[in-house]
């Protein structure tokens, strides 16, 4: 075993991981593969020199490899942002040699674009909140079948609300085609089972965060319910990682993009980089908002005379995250507790 200090690169697989240890000086001591196992990692790494710190980039799977190689070994092991490393690249090539090589040289020489690991807590409560939105995604597919058999048929709907008891009695007993009629049925049934697992998977969510300070004191929030509240909590993770709230309105995708040259001053819609689900549930959130606070009436009725509705809603989502930054910034987080 060799005490001199070393910079490791870990390019994560299901079967496998690419170890890469550079010196201090960037020359590559060893550059293979070994099993899917933080012992093996341990021992290839430990033959070689003792780590300042270990890179390995974002993916699935990657996240519970480092906690659990981190617990073993008690190293620093940090979380790459692949789309970011991908930039830093000197060609398009793409092997497990140079994305294990390339994670070490820049952890050697502090460029490493770091993203936070989540804790084991905080990973269970994504994997509830994005298998809700699966799901959820699914019914309204099946929504948008049933509009189409609808349209296909050249059936009108009648004026009441679509989805309601009434509608779907109506739905039930219009006149189709043998065929058309078979898969409606299907369809129907499908819908009711989708809506029963929403139902399931809420309930599951309300018992996963029953005692998470965090979530209930966003659930304290006017207009904010459980699926705003767990999304945050589980998205978002530690407050505290954010130094400002500018940064975590950046992060949540509710940031103006800079369009500004020279005297001319723009911007040019939100930023393109975010988290899709976390944006999405921010702006809804932002349209209710002003039926429950005077606040942000205001600023939706100042603003609206000037601006689209959309660009309102973006600009209450990102002055009501950047206001909520400061009053939860401090609650400490429960990260062991898993519902049973």
């Amino acid at each position: 075993m060799s005490i001199l200090p070393v910079y490791v690169g870990l390019d994560y697989h299901d079967d496998s991981v690419r170890v890469c240890v550079l010196s201090l000086e960037g020359d590559a001591l060893v550059n293979r593969d070994v099993p899917n196992s933080p012992a093996l990692v341990e021992e290839l790494v430990l033959c070689h020199g003792a780590p300042r710190g270990l890179a390995i980039e974002a993916c699935c799977g990657a996240a519970d490899f480092a906690t659990k190689l981190s617990e073993l070994t008690g190293w620093d092991v940090r979380m790459a942002h692949p789309g970011y490393v991908a930039k830093l690249k000197k060609s398009r090539d793409k092997t497990d040699h140079g994305d294990a090589w390339l994670l070490a040289d820049l952890l050697r020489v502090n460029y490493l674009p770091e993203v936070w690991i989540a804790d084991e807590r905080t990973r269970q409560l994504r994997r509830l909140v994005r298998y809700r939105e699966s799901v959820s995604s699914e019914r309204k597919n099946t929504k948008l079948r049933i509009r189409s058999l609808l349209r296909e048929e050249r059936i009108i709907s009648p004026r009441s609300r679509p989805w309601t008891k009434a509608w779907m009695e109506w739905l039930a007993s219009v006149n189709l085609g043998e065929e058309s009629r078979w898969i409606m049925s299907r369809l129907i049934s499908e819908l009711r089972d989708k809506l029963k697992s929403l139902q399931e998977i809420e309930k599951r969510m309300s018992q996963a965060v029953a005692d998470d300070a965090l979530c209930q004191k966003l659930l304290e929030q006017a207009g904010v319910g459980l699926i705003t509240a767990i999304t945050l909590r589980a998205e978002i993770g530690r407050f505290d990682r954010f130094g400002t709230g500018k940064q975590l309105a950046r992060f949540c995708g509710v940031t103006p993009r800079n369009a500004s040259s020279g005297k001319r001053v723009a911007d040019a819609g939100l930023i393109a980089e975010s988290n899709k689900n976390l944006r999405r549930v921010l702006i809804e959130a932002a349209k209710r908002l002003p039926r429950h606070e005077p606040r942000w009436k205001e600023l939706h009725t100042r603003l609206r005379r000037t601006k689209p509705a959309n660009v309102v809603s973006a600009a209450i989502a990102n002055r009501w995250i950047r206001s909520l930054y400061h009053q939860v910034k401090d609650i400490p987080l429960d990260e062991t507790r898993l519902a049973a």
